[in-house]
């Protein structure tokens, strides 16, 4: 799938920056970011970035763009929708990931919609929650945009600087493929490990606060 969307994206390059946006709606968009393949499709744009084939202004533009609207429709959909749709499919069989998620969101707040972006067991699911819990559009709104600026650029950023120091696509052995994949792989490790950290110390800390106000009452 990567050689074929890559090859559609150099070969129709006006395009490049709508398709690579809707990419990146996929990706952060909830529940649809599941199971989105973008995260590697981007760090292979990165090293069409890194070869000057394509116009770097545009493709952060669209891809920023698509980024803040994964976000906002599913903000949107938690807030238009409510707690029930927590009991649809296919949230409704996912349930422990989306309590943790809740529990995320209301230890972390704002920080909780930079971070998820960041962290993909989350990142599909904490702006719907945000919604549903009926976070302040305006501080919801900061989060987005100022992570999705982040996010974007760190995506791109391995395939671009490894392209970078080849000089050219052609030099990229299969070792070099290996190698990024490798460094993708424990990004993607130390991500998931970061959020289960965070997600687990709040699930130590809601027993604690139960206990605490059994003990008060």
């Amino acid at each position: 799938m990567i050689p074929r969307v890559t090859a559609a994206i150099t070969e129709y390059g006006v395009w490049a920056g709508p398709i690579i946006g809707l990419l990146a709606f996929g990706e952060s968009l909830a529940v649809v970011g599941l199971f989105f393949p973008a995260t590697a499709i981007m760090i292979a744009v990165g090293g069409l970035l890194g070869t000057g084939v394509l116009d770097p202004v545009p493709i952060l533009l669209w891809t920023a763009f698509g980024a803040i609207m994964g976000d906002w429709v599913s903000y949107a959909v938690g807030r238009r929708i409510g707690p029930s749709v927590y009991r649809r499919w296919p949230l409704k069989r996912n349930r422990p990931m989306v309590a943790r998620a809740r529990l995320f969101f209301r230890r972390y707040g704002f920080a909780s919609i930079f971070l998820g972006r960041f962290l993909g067991p989350i990142r599909a699911t904490v702006p719907l929650v945000a919604g549903v819990m009926d976070m302040n559009s305006r501080r919801f709104h900061l989060a987005n945009v100022s992570s999705a600026i982040l996010w974007v650029p760190v995506m791109f950023a391995p395939g671009y600087f490894a392209v970078r120091t080849l000089g050219s696509v052609e030099k990229i052995t299969e070792a070099h493929l290996l190698g990024i994949g490798l460094m993708v792989a424990v990004l993607t490790l130390a991500g998931t490990l970061i959020a289960a950290r965070l997600l687990g110390r709040v699930d130590r800390k809601r027993p604690l606060r139960q206990a605490s106000a059994a003990s008060a009452g």
